[in-house]
C-alpha cells in the first residue's frame, strides 16, 4: 500500500499562520506531477513547531486537496505515547491512508519502551502505520530484532521509513520482520541503494521541488530499467547533496522560494541559510536546471521566485 514516490511536504508559512492557499496548491503541483503519496506533518513539515490545532488542519488540507488522488501518511509521531494516539485517532477522522510513527525522541525509551509504544497506538487505533527511524534526531535506534517482535505482534504496522543510512541494519530488519514490513528510504541520496536491497519506495524531501525525477527512478528501478534508474539517481545526488547543506527543512524551503513555489517563512529555532551556504544552494539549482522554474509550479501570486524569498 505503501510504495511508491512519497513526498514530505514543506508546511508553508504567511505572517506566521499556515498559508492554507499555498498548501493546496502544493498539494495540486504533486497531483500533477508524479507523486504517489504524500507525508504531512513530517520532520520537513515543520512538526515540532506546530501547535495541536494546526497540525490537525495541515492533515485535514492535505486530505482535502488530495481529494483521493494521493495517498495520505499523516505524521502523527510523538514522545507522549498519548499524544500519539490523540493524533493518531484524528487523522484516520480525516481520512488519511495511514500514520506515520517517529520513535519517541528525547526520552530515550529502552526497545522495551518503544515496543510498548507503537503497540499502544496500533491497539488504540486501527489504521495502518509506518515506523520513523531516525536516531539521528530521536537518539534511540529502533533495533531489528525490535521490528520484528512488532510486526509478529502487531498487524497494523505494515511499513518503515528508515533513516539510518545503515543498509546493513535495514536487510536485518526484512529479514526479521517478512514480507509484510515495507521498506521505505528515508535518504533522498539511499533511494537506489534501498530499492536494490527490497524497499519499495521513498519518503522524500527533493520531491518537493522535482517530484517527477523522484517518481522516475522509482518507477524505472521497480519496473525493471536499472540502468535509467542509476542515470537518475547520479544526476539528483548534487541537488540532494545541496538540500541537506542545512539542517532540513530550511534549504528546501529556501530553494522553493528560490523557484516561486512558496515565500520563505520558517519558525524559531529554524532560521534562514547562512549567505555562503545560501550561494551554494543557488549555484546547484542554477547547475540542475531549476532557476526560472516557478511557472511550472505553484503560482506565486505574480512574484517572481527570487522575489518571493522572505517577502510577504
Amino acid at each position: 500500500m505503501f510504495e511508491g514516490s512519497w513526498v514530505a511536504i514543506v508546511t508553508p508559512f504567511h505572517r506566521g499562520k499556515i498559508d492554507e492557499k499555498r498548501l493546496r496548491q502544493l498539494v495540486e503541483f504533486h497531483a500533477t506531477h508524479g507523486t504517489d503519496g504524500i507525508v504531512p506533518c513530517g520532520t520537513t513539515g515543520e512538526s515540532a513547531t506546530l501547535t495541536h490545532e494546526e497540525h490537525d488542519r495541515v492533515i485535514e488540507l492535505v486530505i482535502e486537496a488530495s481529494a483521493g488522488r494521493l495517498r495520505v501518511l499523516a505524521g502523527t509521531g510523538s514522545n507522549n505515547t498519548a499524544e500519539a494516539i490523540r493524533l493518531t485517532k484524528r487523522a484516520k477522522q480525516a481520512g488519511a491512508d495511514g500514520a506515520l510513527l517517529i520513535s519517541p525522541y528525547y526520552n530515550k525509551p529502552t526497545q522495551e519502551g518503544l515496543y510498548r509504544h507503537f503497540r499502544a497506538v496500533a491497539e488504540s487505533v486501527d489504521l495502518p502505520l509506518v515506523l520513523y527511524n531516525i536516531a539521528s534526531r530521536t537518539a534511540v535506534n529502533i533495533e531489528p530484532e525490535t521490528f520484528g517482535r512488532l510486526v509478529r505482534d502487531v498487524p497494523t504496522i505494515v511499513g518503515v521509513k528508515e533513516s539510518s543510512g545503515n543498509l546493513e541494519q535495514m536487510s536485518r530488519i526484512m529479514a526479521l520482520a517478512g514480507p509484510r514490513l515495507t521498506l521505505l528510504s528515508g535518504d533522498d541520496g539511499l533511494t537506489l541503494p534501498v530499492l536494490a536491497i527490497g524497499g519499495k519506495g521513498v519518503i522524500s524531501v527533493i520531491a518537493n521541488i522535482v517530484p517527477d525525477l523522484v517518481s522516475q527512478l522509482v518507477r524505472s528501478f521497480s519496473e525493471g530499467r536499472v540502468a535509467e534508474a542509476q542515470e537518475l539517481h547520479a544526476r539528483l545526488l548534487p541537488l540532494v547533496k545541496a538540500l541537506f547543506i542545512e539542517t532540513n527543512p530550511i534549504p528546501v524551503k529556501t530553494a522553493m522560494g528560490m523557484l516561486g513555489m512558496l515565500d520563505l517563512e520558517l519558525r524559531l529555532p529554524l532560521c534562514e541559510m547562512a549567505l555562503a551556504n545560501r550561494e551554494k544552494l543557488q549555484q546547484a539549482l542554477q547547475a540542475f536546471g531549476l532557476t526560472g522554474r516557478a511557472s511550472a509550479a505553484p503560482s506565486a501570486r505574480g512574484r517572481t521566485g527570487r522575489q518571493a524569498v522572505g517577502t510577504r
